[in-house]
């Protein structure tokens, strides 16, 4: 938010909201157009916030599929949700809370607890008012104290369990002053075979959106190049809305483009304008130029990263590639990242393993693929391949340890084989009677512990962090003793639990049982995720000098 000095702008004027809806298709990027919007008003100098809503009636996105619905992204208050939110936090350098994210499942359960407990004096209970007072109630209180929350609905108009959500807004616009609420709808703009830029897509969408009370104020038409001036002239004409109310959202070599291409079209000034903040905003000249500073950085080489895991879906493990990324950023490389697919280790997969950089072995649930891993594990250690483990490639590398150096035979975690000899990997006794799959145990933001003179406090540069957590298991502490004298050592810590690893004489051998993942920005890249491209980049000095020596 400006300074008053930089401002006239009145705080009890309200909270500003932008409600996004998209239309013909899922996965057009409703999430990154309006993190895009958030990031340009953000740089105006406002306090800005966002809101995900999730039509699905589960009641966090915990215990879902990653296949169906990518990765699960953690927020510090251990909340499990939507990928999106994941944006949101990277675009708008924030932390969230699990009152950001709104879901049927959530709204339902509310409803129905304060039906059995009386709440409602005997009244009939309904969709209208009741869930759709709560859904305006978890909006106008994630808001509070921001200048702006931008409201993402998830899926289609048109989508029946989407038709509440739709319903609460068209209430929420009502409810507020018009200068408060702007409505933005995301369409597809596809290309016909003879190069036609086609609006009906667009038209229809807009009608199904009119037809339940809504009017857009902008549409951000998906599209592989910038809209034409005719293409938005049509829309414009047909959708009722101004010209210049019509942006484009083409295709960029990376997301972070996104809002250098929509404020090249002027998305923000049209949207302060439309609140009447143009005047309270940043004069242009004074915004922050460092996101651009950051996301253009130019590269001077690649590195390649294998990426060992078992979800053949870039989504399932959408924060580590943008954690690569940023590291990316703050190192001047560009990082490839190859699939290795940890279930199919055959020369194929193997190949690439041995064709990278360096390897990252991430988190996961379950037996599947974790052969694999650990394969993947002892090649790293072996063969001083600069290694990354996370969650549950954490646990792999203290399995591969245990069963290739300490020689205990069979060891693995619990959680893989119950009748393990081994199980350097258990579930501490507390945790037993948890059944709610839900309640994963450890979840959210804990502090480490890190040692002195270690690789973890070179990295950090402190005697502690703290990270986001996702997991059930942990180092069992029976085993303690067997790792007590090794170059293995556990250089992080809170309380019995095993948080970091690093084995000495190695390049770069790390692991986390927590996901650094999680609170990487651009700008402002994960400390594990940097040395491990550090780590990459000093051993290919390394290789060129004795190249040059030869």
């Amino acid at each position: 938010m400006p300074t008053e000095s930089d401002t006239h702008y009145d705080p009890s004027l309200g909270n500003k909201f932008i409600f996004v809806t998209g239309g013909v298709m899922s996965g057009l990027g409703k999430g990154i157009t309006a993190a895009s919007t958030g990031r340009l008003l953000k740089n105006a100098g406002f306090d800005v916030t966002a809101v995900k809503i999730d039509p699905y009636l589960n009641v966090d996105a915990g215990t879902m599929n990653p296949y169906q619905h990518g990765e699960v992204y953690v927020l510090k208050d251990g909340g499990e949700v939507d990928l999106d939110l994941g944006n949101y936090e990277r675009f708008l350098d924030i932390d969230m809370t699990s009152d950001h994210n709104v879901t049927t499942g959530k709204t339902y359960q509310h409803v129905i607890e304060q039906e059995r407990a009386g709440d409602y004096l005997g009244k009939t209970v309904q969709i209208i008012p009741h869930i759709t007072d709560d859904i305006k109630r978890r909006i106008r209180e994630a808001a509070e104290g921001t200048d702006v929350c931008i409201v993402e609905v998830g899926g289609t108009v048109g989508d029946i369990e989407g038709m509440p959500y739709l319903e609460a807004l068209r209430q929420f616009a009502h409810e507020e002053p018009e200068e408060n609420v702007l409505f933005t709808h995301v369409t597809l703009v596809p290309y016909s075979k003879n190069g036609e830029q086609k609006t009906k897509p667009t038209q229809h969408s807009v009608k199904e959106v009119r037809s339940i009370g809504l009017q857009p104020d902008i549409i951000v038409g998906r599209c592989d190049i910038e809209l034409e001036p005719s293409t938005k002239e049509k829309i414009a004409l047909f959708c009722d809305i101004p010209t210049e109310a019509v942006f484009s959202n083409p295709d960029v070599d990376d997301v972070y483009h996104v809002p250098l291409v929509v404020e090249e079209e002027g998305l923000d000034q049209y949207v302060l304008e439309h609140f009447e903040l143009a005047d309270e905003a940043l004069p242009v000249g004074e915004r922050t130029n460092e996101w651009r500073e950051v996301v253009t950085t130019e590269k001077d080489g690649e590195v390649t990263i294998a990426l060992a895991g078992k979800y053949d879906l870039e989504d399932a493990y959408m924060s580590i590639h943008e954690s690569l990324k940023h590291a990316g950023f703050e190192l001047g490389v560009d990082v490839n990242v190859s699939w290795v697919d940890t279930e199919e280790m055959d020369d194929e997969h193997a190949e690439r393993l041995r064709e990278a950089d360096g390897v990252v072995v991430p988190g996961g649930f379950g037996m599947r693929g974790t052969e694999g891993k650990i394969e993947a594990v002892e090649y790293a250690r072996e063969h001083d391949v600069p290694f990354l483990g996370l969650c549950l490639g954490f646990q792999m590398a203290v399995i591969e340890y245990a069963r290739n150096v300490l020689g205990l035979e069979g060891a693995h975690s619990t959680e893989m084989e119950a009748d393990t000899p081994h199980p350097v990997i258990d579930i501490l006794p507390e945790q037993y009677e948890v059944e709610n799959m839900g309640g994963t145990m450890r979840l959210g933001e804990h502090t480490t512990v890190i040692e002195p003179e270690t690789l973890a406090y070179d990295l950090y540069g402190d005697t502690s962090c703290t990270e986001r957590h996702r997991h059930r298991y942990e180092v069992n502490p029976e085993y303690f003793e067997d790792f007590a004298d090794e170059p293995l050592v556990f250089s992080g810590t809170a309380g019995n639990r095993m948080e970091i690893l690093e084995l000495e004489n190695h390049p770069f051998f790390f692991g986390t049982q927590y996901h650094p993942e999680y609170t990487s920005r651009p700008g402002d890249p994960s400390p594990p995720f940097v040395g491990l491209l550090e780590a990459v980049l000093d051993k290919d000095r390394e290789v060129a000098v004795g190249d040059t020596h030869a």
